[in-house]
């Protein structure tokens, strides 16, 4: 389900908002001038992947330090672990996440 999630021009290059999207925490990224939405809670110890560092399409967890692809959410940490991510799109300044 599509739902309207932020405007792009609140997403600062680098950097994340986090939403409540069908009771999930939601972190909206934007990278490389694209937009990707992945699961904000990281599966290590439940850290705020929001508020992770960004290097490229690689999200570092603020806690531990456990890295995540935004495309793929697969894990580099620990490759039996893929986060969830969303299927985005931009619609004229609005970001669209499927839930």
């Amino acid at each position: 389900m599509w739902t309207k999630a932020a405007k792009a021009a609140d997403i600062e290059e680098g950097k994340a908002v986090v939403v409540s999207l069908g009771g999930k925490d939601i972190a909206i990224f934007k990278a490389q001038g694209n937009f990707y939405a992945l699961d904000s809670v990281c599966p290590h110890r439940g850290g705020p992947l929001g508020e992770g560092y960004l290097d490229g399409l690689e999200l570092t967890c603020p806690w531990h330090a456990w890295t995540f692809d935004l495309k793929t959410g697969n894990c580099s940490t620990a490759a039996d672990v893929r986060q969830k991510t969303f299927p985005v799109k931009l619609e004229r300044d609005e970001v669209w996440v499927d839930t």
